[in-house]
């Protein structure tokens, strides 16, 4: 039989009644993740879910790598199938896994009988097929402690796999379980990972890009939709709507007080990113905001900020500090396009000595002089949506 992938569900399969639509929408996902590698059969079956290929110009490769960013899954192999019997799985695991059995030096074989008929208990195979590996390769020994190498046998219910120790996958949930969101992209580190780490929670994200051109290049515009483009093995779809910015920062510049400069755009950001959300169905704005981290990001600034929306806001990377959200950006494959010298909107016009903690009412006397309803109408008007 061929190779096929296997993947172990994560926490999806301690849900309750509403299981089944969970490995639903997992199985949807990863579905739409192999159209690009051939023609795939993909079910469910006793908290695994089975990529099969369908002939033999599939892509296998291509179908791994896709599924090591598939949400929802903690744990894939690469496996060889073959029939329900002892020697024809003590066979397999020659041919299939010879090269590694050769290479390593310990070992061990580990079991499990999901198929209760099968005549053998799981200790039982294990042993027998531990045993014959051990005479067939004298350079190994066995050890159930700490194997170089492990072997798994597994009798379902449609035949037994035969497979090496298996890869940790995305974990998480599937994208789209827990509904749509809008997420702040800008260029630079945090607000990637802040939407990868939403994303792995099972939300379908929409991505809200804020343009300030000329002051910002159409290189820094590209540098954001190629770092979308990094996100979607993770998220799925996305589309980019890219926010005509530069009205709203030069009225701000002409008739609002310099140090509470980058609170106000922050507060015009929520009110447009909430319009977005209106537009889409979604129920929530994803941030990258950090706390401490830079003038707007204290917690009297991100109070005014979050004041004028109804929306929960998610800030996943809020208590983490910068190395942590770099280790996972670099994990992400997001970092180097984040470094790249190129400004975004924040860096336009960043006031001397901004004001660390504005006071509400200060803010709402400053907008008084801004046509606000009228700015944030003409910026959604002027939205770009660019699907990547």
């Amino acid at each position: 039989m061929n190779e096929i992938i296997l993947l172990k569900l994560g926490e999806l399969v301690l849900k309750g009644l509403n299981r089944r639509t969970f490995e639903d929408r997992l199985v949807a996902n990863a579905r739409r993740r192999l159209q690009a590698h051939g023609k795939f059969k993909v079910y469910t079956k006793q908290s695994t879910m089975y990529v099969e290929p369908q002939s033999e110009d599939c892509d296998l490769d291509g179908a791994w790598e896709a599924m090591t960013k598939l949400f929802g899954v903690v744990g894939l192999s690469r496996a060889r199938a073959c029939a329900k019997d002892k020697d024809a799985m003590l066979q397999t695991a020659v041919e299939y896994l010879g090269d590694r059995l050769a290479a390593a030096k310990t070992f061990k074989v580990e079991s499990k009988r999901a198929d209760k008929s099968f005549p053998m208990t799981s200790i039982q195979l294990s042993q027998y097929v531990g045993g014959e590996l051990d005479e067939k390769y004298p350079n190994l020994t066995v050890d159930v402690h700490h194997p170089e190498l492990t072997v798994y046998l597994e009798v379902r219910d449609y035949a037994a796999y035969v497979h090496a120790d298996p890869e940790p996958g995305a974990g998480g949930l599937p994208v789209g379980v827990g509904g749509r969101a809008v997420s702040l992209l800008s260029g630079g580190i945090d607000s990637p990972v802040a939407s990868w780490m939403i994303a792995k929670r099972g939300i379908a994200l929409e991505m809200v890009h804020f343009f300030s051109y000329p002051y910002t290049s159409e290189e820094a515009k590209q540098k954001v939709l190629t770092l979308a483009k990094l996100l979607t093995p993770w998220c799925g779809r996305l589309t980019v709507h890219v926010v005509p910015f530069t009205a709203i920062q030069e009225e701000l510049r002409r008739k609002c007080p310099e140090e509470l400069f980058t609170v106000l755009m922050r507060r015009f950001m929520m009110r447009i990113a909430e319009a977005v959300a209106q537009r889409c169905g979604a129920g929530a704005i994803v941030t990258g905001e950090c706390l401490g981290q830079v003038a707007s990001q204290t917690m009297e600034a991100m109070r005014a900020t979050t004041a004028v929306t109804t929306l929960p806001i998610l800030r996943p990377v809020v208590g983490m500090d910068k190395e942590e959200i770099v280790r996972i950006a670099r994990r992400i494959n997001t970092f180097e396009t984040s470094i790249l010298p190129y400004e975004d909107c924040c860096t336009v016009f960043t006031p001397r000595h901004p004001r660390l903690r504005p006071v509400l009412g200060e803010l709402e006397a400053a907008e008084a002089a801004l046509d606000v309803e009228g700015l944030v109408k003409a910026a959604v008007d002027g939205i770009e949506r660019v699907q990547v």
